[in-house]
C-alpha cells in the first residue's frame, strides 16, 4: 500500500468539490421550500381574503343588529311619550269634569240654600 498523501492542488479539488456538493443540496432545498413558502403564502392570502370577508358580513350585521335595535328603543320612547301624554290628557279631562261637576253640586246646593232662606223670608211676612 502506498502512502500516498494528497497534494494542495489534489486538496483544494476536493474541498471545491466538497462546496459545490452543498450548494446544489442547498439549492435543491432552496427550491422546494420556494414551492412550499409559495403555497403557504397562498394558503395565508386566501385566510386572509376569507377572514376579511367575515369580519366585513360580521360587521354588517352588528351594524343592521344595533340600528334595529335603535329603532326599537326609539318606537319604545315614542309609545312611552304618546301613553305619558294620552294619561295626562285623561287625567286633565278628569280634572275639569270634576271641577265642572263640583261647580254644578255648588250651584244646586247655593240655589237650595236661597230657597230655604226665600221660603223663610215668606213666612215672616
Amino acid at each position: 500500500m502506498s502512502l500516498k498523501r494528497p497534494g494542495f492542488a489534489e486538496r483544494l479539488q476536493t474541498a471545491a468539490k466538497a462546496k459545490q456538493t452543498q450548494l446544489e443540496k442547498i439549492r435543491a432545498t432552496a427550491l422546494a421550500n420556494e414551492a412550499q413558502s409559495a403555497e403557504k403564502q397562498a394558503a395565508r392570502v386566501e385566510t386572509a381574503k376569507a377572514r376579511q370577508i367575515r369580519t366585513t358580513e360580521r360587521k354588517s350585521a352588528n351594524r343592521i343588529t344595533g340600528e334595529r335595535r335603535d329603532a326599537e328603543r326609539a318606537a319604545e320612547k315614542a309609545r312611552q311619550a304618546r301613553a305619558v301624554t294620552e294619561e295626562k290628557a285623561r287625567k286633565d279631562a278628569e280634572r275639569v269634569a270634576q271641577a265642572e261637576a263640583d261647580a254644578a253640586l255648588k250651584r244646586d246646593q247655593k240655589a237650595a240654600r236661597d230657597s230655604k232662606y226665600a221660603a223663610r223670608k215668606a213666612r215672616q211676612k
